[in-house]
C-alpha cells in the first residue's frame, strides 16, 4: 500500500487518524499542531507503535468527526465509559471527580459491580444517564 492511500475498515485509532489526515490532505506535522504534541507522536499512532493517552480522546473525536471508540451506551457501564472517553478522563480522574477510586470505576465499567443508589444519582446528574 502506498503511504498516500487510506486504510479500508480502520481497526485501530491510528488508522482512523491517518485516514482523516489524508482525507484533509494534511501532513503529520499539521495534525500534531491540532493535538499540541510532537510529530513523532502522530507517526507512532499512525504506525501502531503507540496509542494516544485518554486525555487526547476528545480532540481525536473532534478531529475525526465521530467517536472511534465503540461503547454500548445501552448499559450503565457503557454510558459511564462513554462519558469518560468523551471527556478524556482516566479511571483515576473520573473517580476523583465523583469521590471513588479508580478500581471502583473500572469495576462498574466491566459490570463487576453496580453503583449504590446514592452514587447512581450522582452519576445521573453528571453524565445525564
Amino acid at each position: 500500500m502506498r503511504p498516500s492511500q487510506t486504510i479500508e475498515n480502520p481497526q485501530v485509532i491510528g488508522e482512523h487518524i491517518k485516514n482523516r489526515r489524508l482525507q484533509l490532505k494534511l501532513k503529520q506535522a499539521d495534525v500534531a499542531k491540532v493535538f499540541e504534541i510532537c510529530e513523532d507522536s502522530i507517526t507512532g499512532w499512525e504506525n501502531g507503535r503507540s496509542e494516544p493517552q485518554i486525555q487526547f480522546y476528545p480532540k481525536i473525536i473532534q478531529f475525526l468527526g465521530y467517536n472511534p471508540f465503540p461503547v454500548n451506551t445501552e448499559t450503565l457501564a457503557g454510558r459511564i465509559k462513554n462519558y469518560r472517553i468523551t471527556q478524556g478522563l482516566s479511571h483515576k480522574k473520573f473517580g476523583e471527580k465523583i469521590g471513588v477510586d479508580a478500581s471502583t470505576v473500572s469495576a462498574w465499567e466491566e459490570g463487576k459491580h453496580k453503583p449504590t443508589s446514592k452514587m447512581k444519582r450522582t452519576l445521573e446528574a453528571l453524565i445525564k444517564i
